[in-house]
């Protein structure tokens, strides 16, 4: 089973982008996010054309996620993220696929910071950490895939010195993350990449692209269900290289899951 999440930057305009690398690498699941779009106006019809059901999450101008299926529909369970109730901003979607639960996160970038973006930020972080503690202990085979917009360590950054007052990068961010890992929770791409983790990110600006000047902030966290089924996981670093690309690339897992599990 291939699960992949991948932040498009606006799923009108990357539509075509988004729909090319699904003929192409054909993940079972996909995570999107940042669709930048409201429910009414998604292009479901030409995602269901290409083969996959899907449940979003959107929102006007910002913001946005949504979990795809390939040949069947996801079973929602989940929209928001629970104890941000009152939260306007959509950033948390989950649903089940062939038996496995899924949940899709746009975490708050953070920046400025000092400031109350940043206090957003570890405020979603508390929620989502009291979440995932649930989620861990289910039983449940679970993935929790997406844009953390944590750089988790210097490893996973070209220069941190040049990103070192980024919300991306402080201290409190990384404690976060790395809080979840003490959950016990594996960071597939790590496990996979131990040495040096491919990057995720890299900004339009400063020719970052072209000299692999990037970021590792989109991540797959797998409980210890789904740990030990894990075969590979990379990043399709060349959709980043394309014309009128995100500034992300699709990062994805692939699990030995039972065939039972598949049906």
């Amino acid at each position: 089973m291939k699960i992949a999440t991948f932040n498009v930057n606006g799923i009108h305009s990357r539509l075509d982008r988004l729909l090319e690398w699904l003929a192409e690498s054909k993940p079972d699941v996909a995570c999107l996010q940042e669709l930048k779009s409201p429910d009414a106006k998604l292009p479901l019809a030409a995602i269901r054309r290409a083969g996959y059901g899907v449940v979003a999450h959107g929102q006007p101008a910002w913001n946005g996620v949504a979990i795809l299926a390939r040949g069947r529909e996801p079973i929602e369970t989940g929209r928001g993220l629970p104890g941000m109730e009152d939260d306007p901003q959509s950033r948390y979607l989950e649903a089940v696929v062939d038996g496995v639960l899924v949940g899709c996160l746009y975490l708050p970038n953070g920046n400025p910071q000092p400031g109350p973006k940043f206090d957003y930020k570890l405020q979603w972080f508390e929620a989502f950490h009291k979440h995932a503690k649930k989620l861990f202990a289910s039983g449940l085979p679970v993935v929790l895939a997406g844009d953390y917009n944590v750089v988790p360590t210097d490893a996973d950054i070209y220069n941190p010195a040049s990103w070192r007052d980024d919300a991306l990068l402080q201290p409190e961010s990384r404690a976060a993350y790395a809080c979840l890992l003490k959950q016990g929770w594996t960071d597939a791409i790590r496990a996979r990449h131990p040495e040096r983790a491919p990057f995720t990110f890299w900004t339009y600006w400063r020719n970052r692209f072209p000299r692999d000047a990037g970021l590792r902030i989109d991540h797959l966290l797998l409980n210890a269900e789904l740990a030990p089924l894990l075969r590979d996981a990379g990043v399709d670093r060349d959709v980043r290289g394309r014309p009128g690309a995100s500034d992300h690339a699709p990062a994805w897992i692939e699990l030995d899951l039972p065939a039972s599990s598949r049906q």
